[in-house]
């Protein structure tokens, strides 16, 4: 199996994270592989394992994000594609766009990616990846099983909904997301961290993709982006329990405005 995996850099929101003039400031903030993605590739070491086959690790994101492709090649990977972000930050269409161009040239047999990016909170990408590519998908997968059933390779993948777990089997090539439970990701190997510097690490620029205007043109537009507001103190209401429930009431009505 040829199997793909779009892995996003972000930092880490377990740390401290300060934002300068409407955007988080980078010398704030540790940068990890975002960790749905870890799924997504620890899922597709194992698919390899027991298929055969190879994983290349796809990211698009600023010189950094070649530190993240080279932690996933330590982790097991046996190549890594880096494209250049330039021109298309924030543009979550040309983003994808660049992605889905990268993986129809590798041709996989399955595309993983992570459920949501943790940094903002969002997980269009790589499904309009796969839109783009006109390939099925399966999102939040806690379990995936390939067979082969004669007429070609099918998922078949339990995955994690509102109403509960849904299995569904979809064929390949198909674009799968990972939930978080769907594995327990492996750390890199001093042996796995020395060998990473030798596998190979494509760079390619959006320009070299031959992206359209259509697809660099901007769906969205962030307009701000600020720290929640502070939290005021609590309030200690006194006096009886009726007269509490009255004062209760009215900071709700006047002053929250709840009702």
């Amino acid at each position: 199996m040829q199997v793909v995996v779009l892995m996003k850099q972000t930092f880490d929101t377990e740390e401290k994270i300060e934002l300068v003039g409407g955007a988080v400031s980078e010398h704030s903030v540790k940068y990890i592989i975002n960790p749905y993605d870890e799924y997504a590739l620890e899922e597709a070491l194992r698919l390899r394992e027991t298929h055969g086959g190879s994983v290349t690790v796809v990211s698009c994101g600023p010189e950094r994000t070649v530190e993240a492709l080279r932690t996933g090649l330590a982790m097991g990977a046996d190549e890594a594609v880096h494209v250049s972000d330039e021109g298309l930050q924030g543009n979550d269409r040309a983003i994808a766009a660049a992605l889905a161009a990268v993986v129809k040239s590798l041709q996989p047999d399955l595309l993983l990616a992570g459920l949501f990016a943790v940094d903002r909170g969002a997980g269009s990408i790589a499904l309009q990846a796969a839109e783009l590519l006109g390939v099925p998908h399966a999102s939040a997968a806690l379990k995936i099983e390939v067979r082969d059933g004669g007429g070609g390779l099918t998922a078949v993948v339990e995955r994690d909904t509102e109403w509960g777990l849904e299995t569904v089997e979809i064929p390949l090539p198909a674009l799968i997301t990972a939930q978080q439970g769907l594995n327990e990701p492996r750390y890199p190997s001093l042996p796995g961290i020395m060998k990473a510097k030798r596998k190979p690490l494509r760079q390619v620029t959006a320009a070299e993709l031959g992206l359209t205007a259509d697809d660099l043109a901007p769906r969205t537009e962030r307009v701000a982006l600020l720290a929640p507001p502070v939290r005021a103190a609590g309030r200690k209401l006194a006096g009886t329990p009726g007269e509490q429930a009255t004062a209760l009431a009215d900071l709700l009505q006047r002053e929250a405005k709840l009702f």
